[in-house]
């Protein structure tokens, strides 16, 4: 019996049409302004994913509703007033940047149509809208790229429940690739490294050389996730790209909540041992972020710098995430390009045009042969 369509799909498909191809950066997001208004449906959305909090659900609900959300957002409100930009949210226009640039550098490398569209984890705009979008463009073969250097499930594979979550909704799903991780890819590192000897260069170089991930709970990783060794590889591959021990070039993880031990040893601990031992300068790198933000800008630049002086040190220099520096498209267009062999908006001889009058002599081969019928 004729019902509500259980899923969603387009009205008059065009077979003239050449299908599209898509990559879909997707970053983790921002609230929509810097107050406590536009913060708390946003950290809702975010503590409230259960890839991030493992917990039962029933008690982190009433945790989370009952006493964060009604704490946390004015808090972190204040500490997204100290980065918001006339442009809006750091992250966002950051991102955004990012996906023009890698629109621009695969337009020059490939002749297909190859659109780049950008989403957030949490908030706008949504995996669910943007993919929608892709599809009522002719999109039908998408690259899903989170903006995750190193895999966890708390970053990325949340990112692909939010893809398996939104394809599954439609009655004609695109054809699905998904990068887990670049950590270790060569031009990811060397795009780090030559980040840091630009801020050498132009700034001097520190005593100490700090890559600061963002923490996970230990938990996670005993129960599988490969976060902790994948942050690890980086740092180890940064400092062969760079000459440097593991004296000369630490390791440490930021951005822990709640009393359950996160991943060791933390950023605000290490910065202020640096300084309680004499440590005049150090420089910081955040090797797990694409774009900075909240946790770069604020946390490591502003929190970290005031805790390492508080301890006795000069001057935490912070390196900027990779954001648009051509190094970082062009390490992010390889990796695109490594994904995406075989579909033919990717090989360099693909001709739009030449496909567009081919389909449409097909279709009229096909309208002839049934009125000859």
């Amino acid at each position: 019996m004729p019902g509500t369509p259980n899923y969603t799909g387009l009205n008059g498909h065009s077979h003239d049409l050449p299908a599209k191809a898509a990559v879909l950066l997707v970053n983790l997001g921002t609230p929509d302004a810097p107050t406590a208004a536009a913060v708390r449906p946003y950290l809702a959305q975010f503590l409230g994913d259960p890839r991030v909090i493992e917990y039962p659900r029933l008690a982190w609900k009433l945790i989370l509703h009952g006493i964060i959300l009604r704490i946390r957002p004015k808090r972190s409100a204040h500490a997204y007033q100290r980065i918001w930009t006339p442009e809006g949210s750091p992250l966002r226009v950051g991102s955004e940047a990012l996906a023009a640039a890698l629109g621009a550098e695969l337009a020059r490398r490939r002749p297909g149509p190859v659109h780049v569209a950008l989403a957030m984890r949490y908030g706008k705009p949504a995996v669910a809208d943007v993919v929608a979008k892709l599809q009522r463009e002719g999109v039908r073969r998408l690259l899903v790229l989170p903006l995750y250097p190193q895999y966890s499930a708390t970053s990325t594979g949340s990112v692909f429940d939010a893809v398996a979550d939104t394809v599954k909704g439609l009655r004609w799903p695109p054809e699905l690739r998904q990068v887990n991780d670049y950590h270790d890819r060569p031009g990811f590192i060397a795009a780090l490294a030559e980040s840091v000897r630009a801020h050498w260069a132009a700034n001097g170089r520190g005593e100490k050389l700090l890559m600061s991930f963002h923490g996970i709970p230990e938990r996670y990783v005993r129960n599988g996730d490969p976060y902790f060794c994948q942050c690890h590889a980086t740092a180890r591959l940064l400092r062969e790209a760079l000459g440097l021990s593991e004296d000369e070039a630490l390791i440490s993880f930021q951005s822990r909540v709640g009393r359950e031990r996160w991943l060791h040893p933390y950023t605000d601990e290490t910065v202020k041992a640096l300084g309680a031992k004499g440590i005049k300068r150090i420089d910081v790198i955040s090797p797990g972020f694409a774009v900075d933000c909240l946790e770069t800008l604020e946390e490591i630049a502003m929190q970290n710098a005031d805790f390492f002086r508080e301890a006795g040190g000069e001057t935490l220099s912070y390196i900027p995430c990779l954001n648009t520096a051509p190094a970082h498209v062009d390490a992010l267009a390889d990796l695109v390009l490594a994904h995406a062999q075989g579909w033919p908006e990717f090989d360099p001889a693909y001709d739009a045009a030449a496909e567009a009058v081919k389909l449409a002599a097909a279709r009229e081969r096909a309208r002839k042969a049934g009125a000859g019928a």
